[in-house]
């Protein structure tokens, strides 16, 4: 049933991005989508673009556009406004995991440190979250990593 589910989504994932999304890192993917928008102007105002756009390998747990839309009005802008980059910078580092997981590493329960320091939790019981947030699209290969598509933006632990 998982695995049905895994590659359900493998598939529109593989329709969803572009087909040269290997030759390009994991900020021109996310770009190269239209979807996340958002994303991109965060890691923009966080300084993090630089990063991504590095050799990695890095797995990033990207929420779309709707994800970002879903948090309480204003969240995001605020996020973005210069005195609270390092705020910014602690949620954008919490969806960012070192080294490339593949939703075939994924095991119900696992833990794995973000790049923000905190832990995130994987389960796999109706299909597959992080922190609760459907992975809607897992997979997307970029040449410095690998994207999976989320639903909703997850929040470190104070």
């Amino acid at each position: 049933m998982i695995r049905r589910a895994f590659l359900a989504l493998t598939t529109a994932a593989a329709f969803a991005m572009p087909a040269y999304a290997q030759d390009m890192d994991i900020v021109d993917t996310a770009v190269a989508n239209g979807s996340f928008t958002t994303l991109a102007a965060a890691l923009t105002a966080a300084g993090l673009v630089e990063t991504l756009k590095g050799e990695g390998p890095f797995t990033v747990f990207a929420p779309t556009d709707a994800a970002f839309a879903a948090l309480p009005a204003g969240t995001v802008e605020d996020l973005l406004k210069p005195e609270n980059k390092d705020q910014l910078v602690a949620v954008l580092t919490y969806h960012v995991v070192p080294g490339k997981v593949m939703s075939t590493d994924l095991t119900e329960g696992m833990t794995a440190a973000t790049v923000n320091g905190k832990d995130i939790t994987i389960t796999l019981e109706g299909g597959p979250k992080v922190n609760g947030a459907v992975i809607s699209a897992p997979d997307v290969a970029a040449s410095n990593g690998v994207i999976h598509v989320i639903d909703s933006v997850i929040l470190p632990p104070m």
